[in-house]
């Protein structure tokens, strides 16, 4: 470790239950920041692209899509850890941007279309421990850093931490301290039935933490994934968004108008209830559709997630459902109206700018209702609430011709979805079929 940086402190569970939640935010928000980037790219010729631009912008999308698609393993690694311990997982966050102060002084979080800025910024958060690399030029440090905390302290609080790996290698080495003077046994108190496997999620890299073993195992695939196993980063996300800054940079100097993203800019429904600033604020109409069909699916996402990660009595063919309707609305209806929504302008006050999604929270995300009936009824009926609108926005005049079709085929996957979850619903949690959903 670099002598400057501090020592992670984690003297009892609390100390280690607020950096593993830290973590999970962490990881959700980074995830969010790599489909900002992957949406905004442009699409071959229709975008003006040359056959040799077209074949490398693909090329980055597919690199960006799979390091992102990591990132959700991380989250779902972070949470094994955290049910591990007893904690409960869960998918709150705050609203973009964190420039400074909610994490870690050097932690800056913001949404920025790809392009120099971005990759400046995905090397900084991925660079392996102890590696000096500046942050993007948009990001200046405005936080002091967090007092460190004292091993007496009882009540838990952020800390300072470098790099990700920093944050992970004093989670381990936490995990470590506690098991040697509580006992194994007692430090995973959590049940194993509660797990995140790897034949659920089809992902052979998905460890279920059940011991001290098992949970460094867990740790460890994270700091590899991002910044290499002992200095062998060409590989992790560090290694491959170098690669992809190189290609970048060789093309720029071959033809310095090249631009290979949409205009896009981070703008929101209404002003972000967690941010002090001003932020943009969608006006055009039919953006501000899109967006409002892509929130709905991220809210939907999340919840049914979580639902995933907090289960009580679902069989294992009920989790199986969970987690495709998940994956399917990730793949088949936000990445597709994400994507278009960055053609598609944000209004008046920003001219030139197109909209890319913010992943706006709406308000405090927590867990839903244990019981499993219930907890099913709502996902079914807010998958049919996110079916009916697309449908219905899809039948509405619009200046845009991909429209149309866009959000037609997201209400057809939408209502599979949402079929798919009514099936497990009991017959008296179903609204009367012949009532029409309002909004």
């Amino acid at each position: 470790m670099n002598i400057s940086e501090p020592k992670i402190v984690i003297e009892d569970r609390e100390h280690l239950w607020i950096l593993l939640s830290e973590a999970l935010q962490l990881e959700h928000m980074i995830m969010c920041q790599y489909l900002f980037a992957q949406f905004s790219l442009k699409d071959g010729a229709r975008d003006g692209l040359t056959a040799e631009q077209a074949g490398a912008v693909n090329r980055w999308r597919t690199m960006v899509h799979g390091i992102a698609v990591e990132e959700m393993l991380h989250m779902a690694l972070v949470a094994n850890l955290m049910s591990a311990i007893g904690a409960a997982p869960y998918f709150g966050r705050p609203n973009f941007p964190q420039r400074s102060g909610y994490f870690p002084a050097e932690v800056r979080l913001d949404l920025l279309r790809f392009g120099d800025q971005a990759l400046d910024h995905f090397l900084f958060l991925e660079r392996p421990e102890g590696m000096q690399r500046d942050d993007g030029s948009e990001f200046v440090e405005t936080a002091s850093p967090r007092d460190p905390v004292d091993p007496r302290e009882t009540l838990p609080r952020g800390q300072e931490y470098a790099t990700i790996g920093h944050l992970y290698r004093g989670i381990a080495d936490g995990l470590r301290n506690l098991s040697s003077r509580l006992g194994e046994r007692a430090v995973f108190i959590g049940s194993p039935h509660v797990q995140a496997t790897p034949e659920l999620f089809r992902w052979p890299q998905l460890v279920s933490v059940t011991d001290l073993e098992s949970a460094l195992v867990a740790v460890e695939e994270i700091i590899e994934q991002g910044e290499g196993a002992l200095g062998d980063w060409e590989t992790a996300h560090y290694g491959r968004f170098l690669a992809i800054q190189r290609e970048f940079d060789a093309m720029l100097r071959a033809d310095p108008t090249f631009e290979p993203a949409r205009p896009a800019l981070a703008a929101f429904l209404r002003q972000p209830f967690d941010i002090p600033t001003a932020q943009p604020v969608i006006t055009d109409a039919d953006a501000r559709r899109i967006a409002e069909l892509a929130g709905l699916t991220y809210e939907l996402i999340l919840g049914v997630l979580l639902r995933v990660f907090t289960h009580t009595d679902e069989s294992d063919a009920q989790l199986g459902t969970l987690l495709d309707a998940a994956l399917a609305l990730m793949a088949k209806v936000l990445q597709p109206l994400g994507t278009a929504l960055t053609t598609l302008p944000v209004g008046a006050s920003y001219p030139g700018r197109t909209t890319g999604f913010a992943f706006e929270m709406h308000y405090v995300l927590g867990n839903m209702t244990p019981h499993r009936e219930p907890a099913w009824a709502l996902f079914a009926e807010r998958a049919r609430i996110l079916a009916h609108r697309c449908s219905q926005v899809a039948a509405e005049p619009t200046h845009h011709a991909d429209l149309p079709a866009v959000t037609g085929e997201a209400a057809a996957h939408a209502h599979a979805i949402a079929d798919a979850l009514t099936a497990h619903v009991p017959a008296e949690l179903r609204p009367e079929p012949d009532q029409a959903i309002r909004l």
